[in-house]
């Protein structure tokens, strides 16, 4: 690929975005938690133990977020991405823990232009986000809109 902005055009099934690596702090974790999802196992590492997660866990939705800066380092803030529509569905498959290195991959799985908004097309990924440990941590699929070769060469 060039060193080009990413346009439709340059996603086919199959392509595969390297995410991360991103390692996770306790003072992260909390820091989050205490903003946006203040549960004991997401504040205390005591609590965390004495929860199903095993220790200081991230939220999940904290994980999302990681996993979306990554997404964003990856591939999109290098593209013409319009946005998405919503996310078809999010799994946090097991606790992200502090001290945790996160990596993984956005994979293409199908791409079509939008009938309704011409030079615009529609790219459906799969994520998977894992741990040190190769264990898979969030999965999801989503689609993203990106702007088409064309209608740049129009506007230039």
């Amino acid at each position: 690929m060039s060193d080009q902005k990413l346009t439709f055009d340059d996603f086919q099934p199959g392509l595969r975005f390297a995410l991360g690596p991103r390692s996770i702090t306790a003072a992260e974790i909390i820091d989050f938690a205490r903003e946006f999802d203040p549960q004991p196992m997401h504040l205390d590492e005591a609590a965390g133990r004495a929860s199903i997660l095993g220790g200081l866990a991230a939220s999940g939705w904290h994980t999302s977020a990681l996993f979306m800066r990554m997404m964003a380092e990856s591939f999109l803030l290098n593209s013409f991405s319009q946005g998405a529509p919503g996310v078809d569905f999010m799994e946090w498959r097991k606790p992200v823990l502090a001290g945790d290195t996160l990596s993984g991959h956005s994979t293409v799985m199908e791409t079509r232009q939008l009938r309704s908004r011409p030079g615009i097309g529609m790219v459906k990924f799969r994520h998977e986000v894992l741990n040190q440990k190769a264990e898979l941590v969030c999965r999801a699929e989503n689609s993203i809109m990106f702007v088409m070769r064309e209608t740049l060469e129009k506007t230039a």
